[in-house]
């Protein structure tokens, strides 16, 4: 019974709560603060402590030689998030906007429409990175992971980073969307990355179809890359619905299954980082670059 509950409940509870908490903090608060920084750890953490109580794949909780690189990943890109949230209200009043948001709208629903904003910012320049030859090579490191958990979601080159979400924070701002509501938004994504690529058992249901969880973005991070042409969207399926790149399948993704087919790409995050901009060694078949 603890086994279904889990299964069942523990997207819904931890995602929810903490939207509820990042809420209640952009409602008192002017400036992004600390207690939204804390919110996104405390639901990390529950995944990650969910994963060692109900794993997806029990192979998946054993280190890969990989733990203290996406460690320092984890640790650069929410610094780099909370570093954007910061810039953004720093420069609130000296970047150019023009007066079409709902600033009216209740807190809760312009967090939403952000949200909406950036996610399609996010969707369309992720599937140009498995496009485009450059883009592909920073985002090749997300996908060289040989197992998915609670840490693969911020396992991004950091240039990477700044080119999938920086058009759709950028376009957001533009329209004149508070910080507090884009800084809320990048809050609880990052705990939706967690579980996005979580080792957890667990289902959201006919919801999949809606929400970019796990059962549904594992098949991404398939290792035949030429299969791994699906499932973009970083929160909402919406777009993958609407442009055509969605796949579900009732059997999953097994250990093993996962990275990519060049098993010499580096470990570590040294390595990592400066693997984009080494002379390439051939381009594959299928595939922009070589992976």
């Amino acid at each position: 019974m603890l086994a279904s509950l889990i299964r069942h409940t523990a997207y819904p509870l931890v995602l929810g709560g903490s939207a509820a908490a990042i809420l209640l903090f952009v409602e008192r608060a002017a400036i992004p603060c600390p207690g939204m920084a804390a919110v996104t750890l405390i639901g990390i953490a529950a995944v990650a402590l969910l994963e060692r109580w109900q794993p997806y794949q029990r192979d998946w909780l054993r280190d890969h030689t990989d733990g203290l690189t996406d460690a320092i990943h984890l640790v650069v890109n929410l610094g780099l998030l909370w570093a954007t949230a910061s810039l953004l209200h720093v420069l609130r009043d000296t970047l150019p906007a023009l007066a079409l948001w709902p600033a009216r709208w209740p807190i809760w629903s312009q967090v939403l429409l952000a949200g909406l904003i950036v996610d399609a910012g996010l969707y369309a320049m992720h599937r140009l990175s498995h496009r485009v030859e450059w883009l592909w090579r920073l985002h090749a490191p997300h996908h060289s992971a040989e197992r998915l958990y609670w840490m693969n979601g911020e396992r991004r080159h950091p240039l990477s980073a700044v080119c999938l979400a920086g058009p759709g924070i950028a376009i957001a701002v533009a329209l004149g969307a508070p910080p507090l509501a884009i800084s809320a938004w990048l809050s609880l994504l990052a705990v939706h990355l967690a579980f996005q690529h979580a080792n957890l058992d667990y289902t959201v249901g006919p919801l999949r179809h809606v929400l970019g969880v796990a059962e549904i973005h594992r098949w991404h991070h398939k290792r035949e890359y030429e299969n791994a042409q699906v499932n973009f969207g970083e929160f909402w399926m919406l777009w993958d619905k609407l442009f055509g790149s969605f796949h579900d399948r009732p059997n999953g993704i097994a250990a093993g299954e996962v990275g990519l087919r060049d098993r010499s790409f580096p470990r570590d995050y040294a390595g990592q980082l400066l693997w984009p901009f080494r002379p390439r060694s051939g381009l594959r078949e299928g595939e922009p670059a070589d992976v």
